[in-house]
């Protein structure tokens, strides 16, 4: 069983990867704006089709497409904020996550009407081929989506540090009262804030593409997974949600080996992860406040 540990360890380090962009988008949302988004699976998935239809009908391998799924990601974000998510900034959180969660069925049921429900991937040469180093298998797929991941949550914790725009969202997170009185413009960085995580939903979607099947309830199960970690790391907390990609991503890693017909329970594990969590320590690993101190 010991022999199994360093590809145990390699393919959980590929997943937590994975799963830290796929958090950290919603955990930035909440940090800036208290608002959970509830629709964030499905920017996953419409950026899963955005490269899909890139690589069909143009020929743009997915990294290539990548830049341009991260500008439509914002710019989606930043329109949903001003035609949807603004109108509840005052309200109670159930109407926030109902509202969220009704905006992610209309996208739903729209992929479903434009596009069929039918399975679909992208098929770039890296998305099947594979290393070997030594005892170690490495889908080249997997190790990619990981470099791509890392690469994203590096530039945005350089954004939220050293510009001017990401000084300013940081403001709001601690405490928007001082940051109007300091002349930010707190609705703009909100609307900011929220395109950012629906950039990097879309990202997510991107780099799991060429991965796992897409279809229009893939947001669903990754929906799931993000709240797990988010959860686990703290609402709003940037580092907290790179570590709770890493204790789920490990978690499920090790059931898929370790336990007889593991790799279907360890879809079950996020579920524990979100009971365990909330009857535990509610407030996660890092509590609620936002984190963008790495």
């Amino acid at each position: 069983m010991m022999d199994l540990l360093p590809q145990v360890l390699a393919d959980s380090l590929l997943l937590a990867g994975l799963y830290s962009l796929m958090a950290v988008g919603m955990s930035l949302s909440f940090g800036i704006i208290r608002i959970v988004n509830f629709a964030h699976g499905e920017m996953v998935m419409l950026g899963a089709y955005g490269a899909y239809w890139l690589f069909v009908l143009l020929g743009l391998d997915p990294l290539v497409a990548l830049p341009l799924i991260l500008v439509a990601g914002l710019c989606l974000g930043w329109l949903l904020f001003r035609v949807v998510i603004v109108k509840v900034l005052e309200a109670p959180h159930l109407n926030q996550i109902l509202l969220t969660f009704g905006v992610g069925l209309v996208i739903q049921n729209l992929v479903v009407i434009l596009w069929s429900a039918n399975a679909r991937s992208t098929t770039p040469e890296y998305a099947t081929a594979s290393w070997i180093l030594g005892d170690l298998f490495l889908p080249q797929g997997r190790v990619v989506a990981f470099v791509v991941a890392a690469a994203l949550i590096a530039a945005l914790v350089a954004w939220l540090h050293w510009s001017e725009a990401g000084r300013a969202t940081r403001a709001v997170a601690e405490n928007s009262a001082a940051a109007t009185l300091m002349g930010i413009n707190v609705r703009k960085i909100y609307a900011l804030s929220f395109g950012v995580s629906s950039a990097l939903g879309a990202a997510t979607g991107v780099i799991v593409s060429f991965i796992i099947t897409i279809t229009p309830l893939m947001g669903f199960p990754i929906l799931i997974k993000a709240v797990a970690i988010v959860i686990l790391g703290g609402l709003g907390s940037v580092a907290g949600a790179v570590i709770g990609a890493f204790v789920l991503a490990t978690g499920e890693t090790f059931m898929s080996y370790y336990i007889s017909d593991g790799a279907g329970w360890a879809e079950g594990f996020a579920f524990v992860i979100i009971f365990a969590i909330l009857l535990l320590r509610p407030r996660g690993v890092f509590g609620q406040a936002v984190e963008t101190h790495s």
